[in-house]
């Protein structure tokens, strides 16, 4: 079985929408975020599925990547002292991000007493303060828990940031910042939500060097 007309088809579908994306949606996005890390505010971020795994990577990346970048830390090289050390010592503020769909215990135990529409509104509820940020992600823009999440976010004085495919859906229309990434393909939305992550990273790491 020959792949290659397949193959190239993706690949060049892929391109096509990464050259339409609205790169001014994905400045405003990294400015409010700069906002947040300087003003020691605590960045969520959520999704279900593939997208519970590109938040995750976004949480990481973020805490370890670009609050290293901003200290000028290589990741990749061995220190006398613990880089963890470096960082809580450090008198600039970091990005304080945090994977609601990591915490798959809390997940379950709202899923289970009350229903999987509330496993992101549930932790909101007793850690965001006003002037956090909330990043939704998802292929649809539709999924019912981050929309519930968003809502309760707006009622705590919360920012929230959608990063959505297809039509943006509910997501889109709810948010105060999206980035849109405009294709009826699961697979290609949920491959340029995680570029993005990645562009927004070494922007953050190198924009001052360039």
């Amino acid at each position: 079985m020959n792949y290659i007309e397949a193959l190239k088809l993706y690949r060049d579908r892929e391109i096509e929408v990464l050259r339409k994306l609205n790169l001014d949606d994905v400045n405003r996005v990294m400015n409010v975020l700069e906002e947040a890390r300087l003003s020691n505010k605590h960045i969520f971020i959520c999704g279900n599925g593939g997208s519970a795994a590109t938040a995750s990577h976004y949480a990481v990346d973020f805490n370890k990547g670009v609050n290293m970048g901003i200290l000028n830390i290589d990741g990749h090289s061995s220190y006398e002292v613990p880089v963890a050390s470096v960082l809580a010592q450090s008198k600039i503020p970091l990005y304080n991000f945090e994977c609601l769909s990591d915490n798959v215990p809390t997940m379950m135990a709202v899923s289970n007493d009350e229903s999987y529409e509330e496993v992101f509104r549930f932790p909101l509820s007793v850690k965001m303060k006003k002037g956090d940020i909330l990043i939704g992600v998802s292929g649809s823009g539709n999924s019912k828990n981050v929309l519930n999440a968003f809502h309760h976010a707006k009622e705590l004085g919360g920012t929230t940031v959608a990063i959505v495919g297809y039509d943006g859906g509910k997501m889109k229309e709810m948010a105060d910042y999206s980035i849109h990434v405009e294709i009826n393909d699961m697979q290609i939305s949920e491959d340029v939500h995680m570029i993005l992550d990645h562009m927004m990273m070494w922007t953050f790491c190198n924009c001052s060097k360039l």
